[in-house]
């Protein structure tokens, strides 16, 4: 299965220098959040893949205006050829804005999905925000969750994508970091990559 994941920073390649080859055929998109929805709309029309997003914490139009033809998975799981996903929206905690949460808010919202990710493990968990102390940063905006690494060393996933953290990537192996058999990337703009 072949993936798209956007995030944060709208890329020309999939707006006005829109090229369907240039990203060959894609089976999924999933958006780690802080795009708009008319983005994401217009993504899920050029490439006819199934799109989830989570929220991003500048994601603030999306229940006046959902993108179409996309769906939230925010802080619940799905299947989806044979690959399961789970999705997690917000950010840290730093002004009071809607999709912020403090680290104990997360803990409680990821501790409710724990039975069914006991029963069900997934592949794949997209977030809004990274984990704390990995592709983060120190103010309080950018700091990512303590609580990511109990997920991931408990659950095991093949991949936690994540956004917020806006960098440029001279190669894609500049995005990734493994803890254990769990390959984190930063999808910031977008990355395309293969299970």
């Amino acid at each position: 299965m072949r993936i798209l994941a956007i995030s944060d920073i709208e890329v020309r390649e999939l707006k006005d220098n829109f090229d369907a080859g240039q990203f060959g055929k894609i089976d999924l998109i999933l958006s780690c959040g802080d795009l708009p929805p008319e983005y994401l709309t217009s993504v899920r029309q050029r490439i006819d893949a199934p799109l989830y997003y989570v929220l991003g914490n500048h994601d603030l139009r999306y229940r006046q205006s959902p993108p179409v033809g996309c769906m939230d998975l925010s802080f619940t799981t799905t299947s989806i050829g044979g690959l399961r996903l789970l999705g997690i929206s917000g950010s840290r905690w730093y002004n009071g804005g809607k999709h912020q949460y403090h680290e104990t808010q997360m803990r409680l919202q990821l501790f409710k999905l724990y039975f069914t990710l006991w029963r069900n493990p997934v592949d794949i968990v997209f977030a809004h925000a990274p984990l704390r102390h990995i592709h983060d940063a120190e103010d309080r905006c950018h700091r990512g969750f303590r609580s990511f690494h109990n997920l991931i060393h408990r659950f095991q996933p093949k991949y936690f994508l994540h956004g917020h953290i806006h960098a440029s990537f001279r190669k894609d192996t500049e995005r990734i970091t493994r803890i254990n058999n769990t390959k984190i990337i930063n999808c910031c703009g977008s990355y395309v990559f293969e299970l």
